[in-house]
């Protein structure tokens, strides 16, 4: 193969590859980084499904570690009132109440 052949299929498994990065990850916005947080807590509850670990075990649950994470997502709430989409303000509540109930049932359980 010549060096500009090389150089041309290089650049093409460069493109084909940032294609797929692009499609693996969703766009960043507020809705991600909220859902992405309490993915976190979900985790550290314990209450992941286990695909999320491609065959490996889960790490333990982590209850400190869940709440602080919860209380991050309340903050955000606060200190983001008034600057939301309704959408937003909806996912943010809706994802709250979730965790929180989550959380409960985790320290009955504990």
């Amino acid at each position: 193969m010549s060096p500009e052949a090389a150089r041309r299929a290089e650049a093409a498994a460069d493109e084909a590859e940032a294609k797929l990065d692009e499609a693996a990850c969703p766009p960043i916005d507020f809705n991600t980084f909220v859902l992405s947080l309490s993915t976190s807590a979900i985790v550290h509850l314990g209450a992941a499904p286990k695909e999320l670990f491609d065959g490996q075990e889960p790490p333990p649950k982590n209850l400190p570690m869940a709440k602080q994470t919860i209380d991050c997502i309340a903050m955000l709430e606060d200190k983001t009132q008034g600057n939301l989409s309704g959408e937003e303000e909806r996912l943010l509540s809706q994802i709250l109440y979730d965790l929180r109930m989550r959380y409960v049932r985790a320290t009955k359980d504990a």
